[in-house]
């Protein structure tokens, strides 16, 4: 009976009129979830748009291409088609898969014992070895462009490839080794520990051990050296330039455009299917991303 009593005077308090105070904090409190989400919504659009806009010019004709129709009509999926004829373009998706998916695995593999053993093991020049990665972090790959391409190029003539650009990557990158070495600190000792009692060596615990449970920081790892290979114009225009077999996307792009110079639509079509495995292999794998950067900085 006074459970029920006590009801009823809480439902009779919640259709009292509210006070000036609640109702200016009630205002408040509207005005700032309008202002948040309004400012979301702005910065959504001011990434979005620019996409939107690039996805249906594609999709136009020629002599509908930047006028001021918005909207195609009709839709014209025949442009992807006339792309994809293009002489050279399937090659240039050939190299870039090889150059970005190599890549990215021997990064992966070179770098992570490399991280491992400067985040686990103690040894004299532990901390002069981790100075030497960051001081590579900081050296421009512009400095050293000029005595690599006479190395590779001149005395292992492999210029016109994109082997130069992918053999590299076997022996480490200081940004990966980095970024590896800041997760795996967050790993505890403890876990080591007992695969070492259990009798697993070095190598064993870190495919056993390590590798799970650093699945966040190396999908991270992975997704930021598949962008960079994906992305690199720089590197194949060093290297590849003189042989169009060679080429990747990047570089293969901006042969495209400078020969259909007129023909936005096409250009458009060809920019979004260079686009378009980035923004897919992003959207499946942005949880993995987005949780291994975040764990990198947990522990220094």
């Amino acid at each position: 009976m006074a459970q029920a009593l006590d009801t009823l005077k809480a439902a009779d308090r919640a259709t009292e009129p509210a006070t000036p105070a609640e109702r200016t904090a009630r205002r408040k409190a509207l005005l700032n979830w309008i202002a948040v989400h309004a400012l979301g919504v702005a910065a959504a659009l001011f990434f979005v748009l620019p996409f939107v806009f690039l996805l249906l010019t594609s999709l136009m004709s020629d002599q509908q291409a930047l006028t001021r129709d918005l909207w195609p009509h009709p839709f014209e999926w025949s442009n992807y088609k006339k792309v994809f004829d293009t002489p050279g373009f399937l090659t240039w998706w050939k190299n870039t898969l090889l150059y970005a998916g190599l890549g990215t695995v021997l990064t992966v593999v070179s770098s992570l014992p490399v991280a491992y053993a400067l985040a686990k093991f103690r040894f004299r020049g532990r901390h002069l070895s981790l100075m030497l990665v960051i001081s590579m972090m900081m050296l421009p790959p512009q400095v050293v462009v000029i005595p690599m391409y006479l190395f590779w190029a001149k005395q292992m003539d492999m210029s016109g490839t994109l082997w130069p650009l992918i053999i590299p990557m076997a022996f480490g990158d200081a940004f990966s080794i980095f970024l590896l070495r800041q997760f795996l600190l967050t790993i505890p000792n403890e876990y080591l520990d007992a695969a070492k009692v259990d009798g697993c060596g070095e190598f064993r615990t870190l495919m056993k051990v390590v590798v799970p449970m650093a699945r966040p920081g190396i999908a991270a790892v992975a997704l930021f050296q598949f962008f960079y290979a994906w992305n690199d114009y720089f590197g194949p225009q060093i290297y590849a330039s003189e042989n169009p077999a060679a080429w990747t996307l990047s570089y293969g792009l901006e042969s495209f455009k400078g020969a259909h110079h007129t023909d936005w639509n096409l250009t458009m079509a060809a920019t979004v299917l260079v686009m378009a495995p980035v923004i897919l292999v992003f959207f499946f794998a942005q949880k993995a991303f987005v949780e291994g950067v975040t764990l990198t900085g947990v522990k220094g």
